[in-house]
């Protein structure tokens, strides 16, 4: 690549480190769009983990890359608001458009010299791991109000997920019930006023909206409360993420 005298290199949603002689290539550098407020949230997953630790806002930076996992100087950045609905798809496709202008600024004021570029502050890193497929098991032991989270940040992929009678539950969309507190077991499955409600924990409740049961289609949670003829105290599988 050395032969056409490349001016910059733009990296987005690239989950390898560069080789040291590609990071030294470009006049202007190798250059990193990440989707979160650097030094917040380095690595592979920035926006699940954003929502699912309850940040209010997140962001896009730019960096210049080094060496390093995301600990490159910084350039540029754009805040967003998290918005109480958002998931990782709609929020990604929010980040992208914002992300998409703050390259083509940083780029421009690169080559005119107007940028700084700016350590990052290493005492205020957190990380955001890649995502695994067993992220997405519940834990009915967690509030209504993390998992309801969790089922948010892991939209579309891995998805959360329980056990019922032996089989798979997807929990594509769920709410937190604000009353009344419940007394017994996490996991345990209510029916009231048509919805399915599971106790959680702290005594917290979530209602499922939107689920799918193992070979079967999503539907909406009264369509499968309406169709397993629930048990009483009977339970949804909890187990330790």
């Amino acid at each position: 690549m050395s032969e056409y005298h490349t001016d910059a290199i733009v990296v987005v949603a690239y989950g390898h480190i560069l080789p040291r002689w590609m990071i030294d290539l470009p006049r202007l550098g190798c250059i990193n769009l990440h989707a979160s407020l650097l030094p917040k949230y380095r690595g592979a997953a920035p926006i699940p983990w954003a929502i699912i630790r309850g940040e209010r806002k997140t962001g896009v930076t730019t960096m210049k890359i080094d060496a390093g996992l995301d600990t490159g100087d910084t350039l540029l950045a754009q805040e967003m608001e998290i918005r109480s609905d958002d998931t990782t798809e709609t929020l990604g496709e929010r980040l992208s458009l914002v992300g998409a202008e703050l390259v083509a600024q940083t780029l421009e004021r690169l080559d005119r010299d107007a940028i700084k570029p700016q350590p990052q502050d290493y005492s205020q890193a957190t990380l955001a791991p890649i995502l695994k497929k067993q992220d997405g098991l519940i834990n009915w032991l967690l509030s209504a109000e993390e998992i309801e989270r969790r089922v948010r940040g892991l939209s579309p992929w891995p998805g959360t997920y329980s056990t019922f009678r032996g089989k798979v539950l997807q929990v594509w969309k769920a709410a937190v019930v604000s009353t009344p507190q419940s007394a017994l077991e996490p996991g345990t499955l209510l029916g009231a006023g048509g919805k399915p409600l599971v106790c959680c924990g702290d005594g917290s409740v979530l209602e499922l909206i939107e689920v799918q049961l193992e070979g079967r289609r999503r539907i909406p949670g009264r369509d499968f409360l309406n169709g397993i003829r629930l048990a009483p105290l009977e339970k949804l599988a909890t187990r330790a993420l």
